[in-house]
């Protein structure tokens, strides 16, 4: 059924006919554990754990909170390959900037809005037990129920087929669709147990100028992995390690005097990307010259070696 959120957001609720038993406890406590035993499982990972039982609810969101944020999102259309027209930005807000604007003192008009996209991270044998292709696209849809001229089938043939295309030079890519093959991904691509995730964490989801406090810029490392996650009927996360970025915890706060730690990625060689990139515009910069910077929004990860 369809339940009306706003005139901004629709969300498309159904609840697929095949019937599972999983324990999501069980699973937080045994394969997290194992794997990553020093690190803590994020806060917005844990939102989204499916919750334990037999029938698995799908949200698929016909327009996000966060388009037209500022915060750039991922695949072909994004960073590098993504010409001035195709990145959605919102007028006012901060979209790119410098890395050497990572620095105490300095303000930018930031928006990190609480993302509609409450899509559920399914354990693996249930995620591999559904059909993610475009190839059967048809069985897809027919699972939830969706109608193939919709905006949701639309959705859907979108993300899956981002997930299948080759990723942009200097990308690895996969789209994790459980919560052990996230962790798979990211420790496979980082070579080791020892990682720390971070996220975005925001008190308040207002658009309006933060300052970065004192000694509020952390470099957490010049390799990782970055996690985000997509517009599917459950949890979908795109997840790529790109060259030659560095990661960023940047410590602010805001007009009103609330605060936010969020995430920045500093790409610091840009002269692959496309010559007209709005970044290039923005910064008024060209490609390969200085490293460019952007937020990530609060359902992105970032996996870093500790």
């Amino acid at each position: 059924m369809c339940k009306s959120k706003s005139p901004q957001s629709r969300l498309f609720t159904i609840a697929i006919l095949r019937s599972y038993a999983f324990n999501t406890e069980n699973l937080k406590n045994s394969y997290w554990q194992s794997a990553l035993p020093n690190t803590r499982l994020p806060k917005s990972l844990q939102k989204i754990l499916q919750p334990d039982g037999r029938v698995i609810e799908a949200d698929i969101n016909v327009k996000t909170t966060l388009e037209g944020s500022g915060l750039p999102t991922i695949g072909k259309d994004s960073y590098g390959a993504a010409a001035a027209g195709k990145v959605q930005v919102e007028p006012g807000v901060t979209a790119f900037f410098l890395e050497n604007d990572l620095h105490s003192g300095k303000k930018m008009k930031l928006h990190f809005p609480k993302t509609t996209n409450r899509g559920k991270l399914l354990p693996r044998k249930v995620a591999e037990s559904m059909p993610f292709s475009t190839t059967k696209l048809s069985e897809i849809l027919n699972d939830f129920r969706v109608q193939p001229a919709s905006v949701e089938a639309e959705i859907l043939r979108q993300t899956i087929e981002e997930c299948e295309q080759a990723g942009i030079q200097g990308e690895d890519k996969y789209c994790a669709t459980s919560l052990e093959s996230l962790v798979d991904f990211c420790v496979s691509k980082l070579g080791n147990k020892n990682i720390k995730v971070y996220s975005t964490e925001v008190d308040k989801e207002t658009k309006q100028e933060y300052k970065i406090v004192g000694k509020g810029v952390k470099n957490i490392g010049d390799r990782s992995v970055v996690c985000h996650k997509q517009n599917y009927a459950y949890a979908v996360f795109y997840c790529h390690e790109i060259q030659a970025t560095r990661a960023y915890m940047v410590s602010m706060v805001a007009s009103d005097g609330s605060k936010a730690e969020a995430v920045a990625v500093c790409h610091t060689d840009t002269h692959t990307w496309n010559h007209n990139h709005f970044a290039f515009q923005l910064l008024k910069i060209k490609p390969g010259t200085v490293p460019i910077c952007h937020f990530l929004p609060n359902d992105s990860l970032v996996w870093v070696p500790n």
